[in-house]
Protein backbone atom coordinates (compact mmCIF):
# COMPACT_ATOMS: atom_id res chain seq x y z
CA UNK A 1 0.00 0.00 0.00
CA UNK A 2 1.11 3.49 -0.83
CA UNK A 3 2.32 5.66 2.14
CA UNK A 4 0.10 8.83 2.08
CA UNK A 5 3.01 10.57 3.28
CA UNK A 6 4.92 9.98 0.40
CA UNK A 7 5.58 12.96 -2.33
CA UNK A 8 3.99 12.67 -5.47
CA UNK A 9 6.34 12.62 -8.37
CA UNK A 10 7.91 16.08 -9.01
CA UNK A 11 6.31 17.47 -12.55
CA UNK A 12 9.26 18.41 -15.11
CA UNK A 13 8.76 19.15 -18.33
CA UNK A 14 10.43 17.81 -21.15
CA UNK A 15 12.52 20.97 -22.26
CA UNK A 16 13.04 20.94 -18.23
CA UNK A 17 14.22 17.22 -18.02
CA UNK A 18 16.54 17.83 -21.11
CA UNK A 19 18.22 21.05 -19.04
CA UNK A 20 18.25 19.13 -15.73
CA UNK A 21 19.69 16.17 -17.65
CA UNK A 22 22.50 18.36 -19.14
CA UNK A 23 23.48 20.19 -15.66
CA UNK A 24 23.57 16.62 -14.01
CA UNK A 25 26.39 15.53 -16.51
CA UNK A 26 28.25 18.47 -16.11
CA UNK A 27 31.65 18.32 -14.91
CA UNK A 28 32.54 22.06 -15.02
CA UNK A 29 29.40 23.60 -13.30
CA UNK A 30 29.40 23.66 -9.31
CA UNK A 31 28.94 20.73 -7.33
CA UNK A 32 25.88 22.26 -5.53
CA UNK A 33 23.72 22.33 -9.19
CA UNK A 34 24.53 18.98 -10.45
CA UNK A 35 23.41 17.28 -7.00
CA UNK A 36 21.07 19.42 -7.01
CA UNK A 37 20.17 18.70 -10.78
CA UNK A 38 20.24 14.63 -10.26
CA UNK A 39 17.82 15.21 -6.87
CA UNK A 40 15.21 16.67 -8.87
CA UNK A 41 15.43 14.41 -12.06
CA UNK A 42 15.44 11.30 -9.28
CA UNK A 43 12.09 13.11 -7.62
CA UNK A 44 10.31 13.27 -11.04
CA UNK A 45 10.93 9.38 -11.58
CA UNK A 46 8.84 9.26 -8.69
CA UNK A 47 11.60 8.55 -6.12
CA UNK A 48 10.75 8.94 -2.39
CA UNK A 49 12.77 11.85 -0.64
CA UNK A 50 14.61 9.84 1.86
CA UNK A 51 15.45 7.62 -1.35
CA UNK A 52 16.63 10.21 -3.36
CA UNK A 53 18.84 12.02 -0.16
CA UNK A 54 19.95 8.67 1.08
CA UNK A 55 21.46 7.97 -2.92
CA UNK A 56 22.73 11.21 -3.05
CA UNK A 57 24.34 11.32 0.58
CA UNK A 58 22.40 14.99 1.63
CA UNK A 59 19.31 15.76 3.80
CA UNK A 60 16.21 14.88 3.24
CA UNK A 61 15.08 18.46 4.31
CA UNK A 62 17.95 19.88 1.63
CA UNK A 63 15.82 17.69 -1.37
CA UNK A 64 12.58 19.29 0.05
CA UNK A 65 13.82 23.05 -0.14
CA UNK A 66 15.00 21.87 -3.96
CA UNK A 67 11.89 20.68 -4.51
CA UNK A 68 10.12 23.53 -3.11
CA UNK A 69 12.43 26.07 -5.33
CA UNK A 70 12.07 24.01 -8.49
CA UNK A 71 8.37 24.40 -8.10
CA UNK A 72 8.30 27.94 -7.73
CA UNK A 73 11.39 29.31 -10.00
CA UNK A 74 12.14 26.12 -12.56
CA UNK A 75 15.73 25.17 -13.70
CA UNK A 76 16.68 29.21 -13.00
CA UNK A 77 16.97 28.39 -9.55
CA UNK A 78 19.07 24.83 -9.46
CA UNK A 79 22.45 25.64 -7.71
CA UNK A 80 21.86 29.28 -7.23
CA UNK A 81 22.78 31.04 -3.37
CA UNK A 82 20.05 32.88 -2.08
CA UNK A 83 21.50 36.18 -1.92
CA UNK A 84 23.31 36.71 1.71
CA UNK A 85 23.32 33.18 2.22
CA UNK A 86 27.13 31.03 1.67
CA UNK A 87 30.11 32.02 2.74
CA UNK A 88 31.73 34.98 0.75
CA UNK A 89 34.99 33.64 -1.60
CA UNK A 90 38.40 35.45 -0.42
CA UNK A 91 39.44 34.82 -4.17
CA UNK A 92 39.39 37.38 -6.78
CA UNK A 93 36.85 37.16 -9.20
CA UNK A 94 37.18 34.21 -12.06
CA UNK A 95 39.52 32.23 -10.17
CA UNK A 96 37.38 29.20 -9.71
CA UNK A 97 36.31 29.13 -13.46
CA UNK A 98 39.74 29.62 -14.25
CA UNK A 99 41.30 26.69 -11.86
CA UNK A 100 38.77 24.54 -13.55
CA UNK A 101 39.51 25.54 -16.94
CA UNK A 102 42.88 24.93 -16.58
CA UNK A 103 42.60 21.51 -14.96
CA UNK A 104 40.71 20.68 -17.62
CA UNK A 105 42.22 22.04 -21.02
CA UNK A 106 45.87 22.36 -20.15
CA UNK A 107 48.82 20.53 -19.00
CA UNK A 108 51.57 21.46 -16.14
CA UNK A 109 54.98 22.79 -18.46
CA UNK A 110 57.15 19.72 -16.99
CA UNK A 111 55.42 17.53 -19.33
CA UNK A 112 52.89 15.81 -16.65
CA UNK A 113 49.94 14.18 -17.91
CA UNK A 114 47.86 16.04 -15.28
CA UNK A 115 48.01 18.38 -12.56
CA UNK A 116 48.52 17.99 -8.62
CA UNK A 117 47.41 20.25 -6.30
CA UNK A 118 50.32 21.85 -5.80
CA UNK A 119 51.13 22.11 -9.38
CA UNK A 120 48.26 24.10 -10.34
CA UNK A 121 48.34 25.95 -6.97
CA UNK A 122 51.85 27.49 -7.86
CA UNK A 123 50.49 28.15 -11.34
CA UNK A 124 47.37 29.78 -9.88
CA UNK A 125 48.60 31.39 -6.97
CA UNK A 126 46.46 29.79 -4.35
CA UNK A 127 47.17 27.39 -1.71
CA UNK A 128 47.06 23.49 -2.42
CA UNK A 129 43.56 23.20 -0.19
CA UNK A 130 42.21 25.36 -1.84
CA UNK A 131 42.48 23.62 -5.61
CA UNK A 132 41.43 20.65 -3.62
CA UNK A 133 37.99 22.40 -2.47
CA UNK A 134 37.47 23.16 -5.99
CA UNK A 135 37.93 20.13 -7.46
CA UNK A 136 35.89 18.32 -4.78
CA UNK A 137 33.30 21.14 -5.34
CA UNK A 138 33.43 20.46 -9.35
CA UNK A 139 34.01 16.65 -8.73
CA UNK A 140 37.16 16.91 -11.07
CA UNK A 141 39.77 13.73 -10.33
CA UNK A 142 42.65 14.75 -12.73
CA UNK A 143 44.81 11.94 -11.14
CA UNK A 144 42.29 9.18 -11.97
CA UNK A 145 41.76 7.92 -15.53
CA UNK A 146 39.08 4.85 -16.23
CA UNK A 147 39.09 2.41 -18.90
CA UNK A 148 37.27 2.10 -21.67
CA UNK A 149 37.04 0.61 -25.44
CA UNK A 150 34.38 1.38 -28.06
CA UNK A 151 33.60 -1.56 -30.77
CA UNK A 152 34.75 -0.81 -33.91
CA UNK A 153 33.17 -3.95 -35.56
CA UNK A 154 31.33 -2.66 -38.30
CA UNK A 155 28.55 -5.45 -37.88
CA UNK A 156 27.97 -4.10 -33.91
CA UNK A 157 24.48 -3.41 -33.42
CA UNK A 158 23.53 -6.90 -35.32
CA UNK A 159 25.66 -8.54 -33.29
CA UNK A 160 24.84 -6.75 -30.13
CA UNK A 161 21.15 -7.54 -30.72
CA UNK A 162 21.66 -10.99 -31.69
CA UNK A 163 23.87 -12.30 -28.03
CA UNK A 164 21.69 -10.24 -26.08
CA UNK A 165 18.61 -11.56 -27.70
CA UNK A 166 19.66 -15.19 -26.92
CA UNK A 167 19.89 -13.71 -22.94
CA UNK A 168 16.36 -12.51 -22.63
CA UNK A 169 14.73 -14.70 -24.93
CA UNK A 170 16.32 -17.91 -25.66
CA UNK A 171 15.01 -20.37 -28.22
CA UNK A 172 12.70 -23.45 -27.40
CA UNK A 173 14.02 -26.52 -26.88
CA UNK A 174 17.35 -25.24 -26.75
CA UNK A 175 20.29 -24.66 -24.90
CA UNK A 176 22.54 -21.34 -24.81
CA UNK A 177 26.17 -21.11 -23.47
CA UNK A 178 28.71 -18.57 -22.82
CA UNK A 179 32.02 -19.65 -23.64
CA UNK A 180 35.53 -18.73 -23.19
CA UNK A 181 39.09 -19.24 -22.40
CA UNK A 182 40.69 -17.60 -19.32
CA UNK A 183 44.27 -18.50 -20.66
CA UNK A 184 47.84 -18.30 -18.68
CA UNK A 185 46.31 -19.13 -15.34
CA UNK A 186 49.22 -19.04 -13.15
CA UNK A 187 50.27 -21.11 -10.40
CA UNK A 188 51.92 -18.80 -7.97
CA UNK A 189 53.79 -19.67 -5.17
CA UNK A 190 54.63 -17.25 -2.39
CA UNK A 191 58.41 -16.88 -1.14
CA UNK A 192 57.94 -16.47 2.28
CA UNK A 193 55.00 -18.16 4.62
CA UNK A 194 51.37 -15.69 4.65
CA UNK A 195 50.27 -14.42 8.18
CA UNK A 196 46.26 -15.51 8.73
CA UNK A 197 43.99 -12.38 9.13
CA UNK A 198 43.84 -11.53 13.12
CA UNK A 199 41.12 -8.81 15.01
CA UNK A 200 42.52 -5.31 13.92
CA UNK A 201 45.15 -6.71 10.91
CA UNK A 202 44.75 -8.15 7.31
CA UNK A 203 46.17 -10.94 6.55
CA UNK A 204 49.30 -11.10 4.66
CA UNK A 205 51.27 -11.97 1.67
CA UNK A 206 54.25 -11.12 0.04
CA UNK A 207 54.44 -9.49 -2.96
CA UNK A 208 57.16 -11.50 -4.46
CA UNK A 209 56.30 -15.41 -5.46
CA UNK A 210 58.07 -18.06 -7.80
CA UNK A 211 56.19 -19.19 -11.07
CA UNK A 212 55.02 -23.24 -11.01
CA UNK A 213 53.70 -23.10 -14.56
CA UNK A 214 50.22 -22.18 -16.16
CA UNK A 215 47.14 -23.74 -17.63
CA UNK A 216 44.76 -22.50 -19.77
CA UNK A 217 40.55 -23.04 -18.52
CA UNK A 218 37.51 -23.69 -20.88
CA UNK A 219 34.40 -22.56 -19.48
CA UNK A 220 30.91 -22.31 -20.91
CA UNK A 221 28.15 -21.13 -18.44
CA UNK A 222 24.82 -22.22 -18.96
CA UNK A 223 23.02 -19.38 -19.65
CA UNK A 224 19.77 -20.74 -18.08
CA UNK A 225 20.88 -22.89 -15.17
CA UNK A 226 24.06 -20.88 -14.18
CA UNK A 227 25.82 -24.45 -14.68
CA UNK A 228 29.46 -24.13 -15.70
CA UNK A 229 31.31 -26.90 -17.83
CA UNK A 230 34.73 -26.27 -17.53
CA UNK A 231 38.50 -27.88 -18.53
CA UNK A 232 42.21 -27.27 -17.96
CA UNK A 233 44.63 -27.74 -21.00
CA UNK A 234 48.24 -26.82 -21.49
CA UNK A 235 47.13 -24.63 -25.11
CA UNK A 236 44.07 -22.82 -26.43
CA UNK A 237 44.94 -23.90 -30.02
CA UNK A 238 41.48 -24.63 -32.61
CA UNK A 239 41.94 -28.18 -31.64
CA UNK A 240 41.44 -27.75 -27.85
CA UNK A 241 38.75 -25.42 -28.45
CA UNK A 242 37.18 -28.22 -30.85
CA UNK A 243 37.77 -30.79 -27.97
CA UNK A 244 36.03 -28.46 -25.47
CA UNK A 245 33.37 -28.13 -28.13
CA UNK A 246 32.77 -32.01 -28.48
CA UNK A 247 32.47 -31.84 -24.41
CA UNK A 248 29.76 -29.61 -24.38
CA UNK A 249 28.04 -31.92 -27.18
CA UNK A 250 28.19 -34.65 -24.97
CA UNK A 251 26.90 -33.28 -22.22
CA UNK A 252 23.68 -32.07 -24.28
CA UNK A 253 20.94 -34.05 -24.60
CA UNK A 254 20.46 -35.26 -28.26
CA UNK A 255 16.74 -33.05 -28.87
CA UNK A 256 18.11 -30.00 -28.31
CA UNK A 257 19.71 -26.83 -29.99
CA UNK A 258 23.17 -25.83 -28.88
CA UNK A 259 23.55 -21.70 -29.09
CA UNK A 260 27.38 -20.72 -28.08
CA UNK A 261 28.24 -17.33 -27.13
CA UNK A 262 31.77 -17.00 -27.95
CA UNK A 263 34.59 -14.06 -28.73
CA UNK A 264 36.38 -13.31 -32.06
CA UNK A 265 39.83 -16.00 -31.40
CA UNK A 266 41.20 -17.06 -34.40
CA UNK A 267 40.90 -20.20 -32.59
CA UNK A 268 37.53 -19.82 -32.90
CA UNK A 269 36.77 -20.10 -36.32
CA UNK A 270 39.83 -22.39 -38.01
CA UNK A 271 39.70 -25.14 -40.19
CA UNK A 272 39.00 -27.74 -37.49
CA UNK A 273 36.35 -26.07 -35.58
CA UNK A 274 34.36 -25.23 -39.14
CA UNK A 275 34.82 -28.72 -40.51
CA UNK A 276 33.44 -30.23 -37.25
CA UNK A 277 30.02 -28.06 -37.28
CA UNK A 278 29.87 -28.35 -40.79
CA UNK A 279 29.10 -31.71 -40.67
CA UNK A 280 25.17 -32.65 -40.70
CA UNK A 281 25.49 -34.87 -37.50
CA UNK A 282 26.29 -31.11 -35.74
CA UNK A 283 23.37 -29.06 -37.77
CA UNK A 284 22.24 -28.32 -34.04
CA UNK A 285 25.19 -26.31 -33.42
CA UNK A 286 24.59 -22.30 -33.36
CA UNK A 287 27.43 -20.10 -33.05
CA UNK A 288 26.46 -16.44 -31.59
CA UNK A 289 30.15 -14.01 -32.34
CA UNK A 290 29.87 -11.11 -29.71
CA UNK A 291 31.30 -7.75 -31.64
CA UNK A 292 35.53 -7.01 -30.83
CA UNK A 293 36.29 -5.61 -28.39
CA UNK A 294 33.38 -6.64 -26.22
CA UNK A 295 34.31 -8.59 -23.82
CA UNK A 296 32.00 -7.31 -21.53
CA UNK A 297 28.98 -9.04 -23.63
CA UNK A 298 29.72 -12.50 -22.89
CA UNK A 299 28.42 -14.07 -19.25
CA UNK A 300 31.07 -16.34 -18.48
CA UNK A 301 33.53 -13.48 -17.83
CA UNK A 302 32.08 -12.31 -14.84
CA UNK A 303 32.31 -16.42 -13.80
CA UNK A 304 35.69 -16.07 -13.96
CA UNK A 305 36.00 -12.51 -12.22
CA UNK A 306 34.30 -14.19 -9.25
CA UNK A 307 36.48 -17.17 -9.79
CA UNK A 308 39.93 -15.42 -9.66
CA UNK A 309 39.03 -13.16 -6.53
CA UNK A 310 37.28 -16.02 -4.25
CA UNK A 311 39.99 -18.86 -5.06
CA UNK A 312 43.22 -17.52 -7.29
CA UNK A 313 43.91 -14.44 -6.23
CA UNK A 314 45.14 -15.01 -2.58
CA UNK A 315 46.36 -18.88 -3.45
CA UNK A 316 48.78 -20.59 -3.51
CA UNK A 317 49.99 -23.25 -5.65
CA UNK A 318 53.19 -25.14 -5.64
CA UNK A 319 52.32 -26.84 -9.22
CA UNK A 320 50.42 -26.49 -12.14
CA UNK A 321 48.07 -30.12 -10.76
CA UNK A 322 47.75 -28.27 -7.95
CA UNK A 323 45.98 -24.89 -9.36
CA UNK A 324 44.03 -27.38 -11.36
CA UNK A 325 42.89 -29.20 -7.97
CA UNK A 326 41.55 -26.22 -6.56
CA UNK A 327 39.90 -24.74 -9.71
CA UNK A 328 37.64 -28.28 -10.05
CA UNK A 329 36.78 -28.13 -6.13
CA UNK A 330 35.83 -24.29 -6.85
CA UNK A 331 34.01 -25.10 -10.03
CA UNK A 332 32.55 -28.41 -8.60
CA UNK A 333 30.90 -26.69 -5.57
CA UNK A 334 29.91 -23.72 -7.75
CA UNK A 335 27.72 -26.08 -9.96
CA UNK A 336 25.84 -27.65 -6.97
CA UNK A 337 24.60 -24.73 -6.11
CA UNK A 338 24.83 -22.52 -9.73
CA UNK A 339 24.00 -18.76 -9.95
CA UNK A 340 21.95 -17.61 -13.02
CA UNK A 341 23.46 -14.66 -14.61
CA UNK A 342 20.78 -12.51 -15.07
CA UNK A 343 21.57 -9.77 -18.38
CA UNK A 344 19.26 -6.54 -17.66
CA UNK A 345 20.63 -3.83 -19.66
CA UNK A 346 17.98 -3.01 -22.78
CA UNK A 347 19.84 -2.94 -26.70
CA UNK A 348 18.46 0.51 -27.22
CA UNK A 349 20.35 1.78 -24.14
CA UNK A 350 23.62 0.53 -24.88
CA UNK A 351 23.35 1.46 -28.97
CA UNK A 352 22.61 4.72 -27.42
CA UNK A 353 25.59 4.86 -24.97
CA UNK A 354 28.03 3.63 -27.76
CA UNK A 355 27.06 6.37 -30.55
CA UNK A 356 27.28 8.59 -27.63
CA UNK A 357 31.01 7.79 -27.32
CA UNK A 358 31.90 7.73 -31.08
CA UNK A 359 30.54 10.87 -31.31
CA UNK A 360 32.62 12.37 -28.49
CA UNK A 361 35.62 10.30 -29.92
CA UNK A 362 35.17 11.65 -33.08
CA UNK A 363 35.04 15.31 -31.95
CA UNK A 364 37.82 15.07 -29.73
CA UNK A 365 39.51 13.84 -33.14
CA UNK A 366 38.80 16.88 -35.32
CA UNK A 367 39.67 18.93 -32.23
CA UNK A 368 43.14 17.24 -32.03
CA UNK A 369 43.75 16.25 -34.90
CA UNK A 370 44.85 12.37 -34.03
Amino acid sequence: MKSVLAAPPLEVSEEQRAELERIARSSSMPYRSVVQAKALLLSADGVAIYEVARQLNVASNSVRSWRRRFVAGGVEGVGRIAKGRGRSSWLPAGTVAEVVRVTLEESPDDGSTHWSTRTLGEKMGVGKDTVARIWRDHNLKPWRTEGFKISSDPDFEAKLVDVVGLYLNPPERAVVFSFDEKTQVQALDRTQPSLPMTAGRAGTMTHDYKRHGTTDLFAAMNVGTGEVLYDTKKSHKATDVLAFFKLIDLHVARDLDIHVVLDNLSAHKAEPITTWLAHPKRARWHLHFTPTSSSWLNLVEGWFSILTKRRLKKGVFTSVAQLEEAIELWAEHWNDDPTPFVWKKPVDEIIAKVKRGRATLASVKSATNH
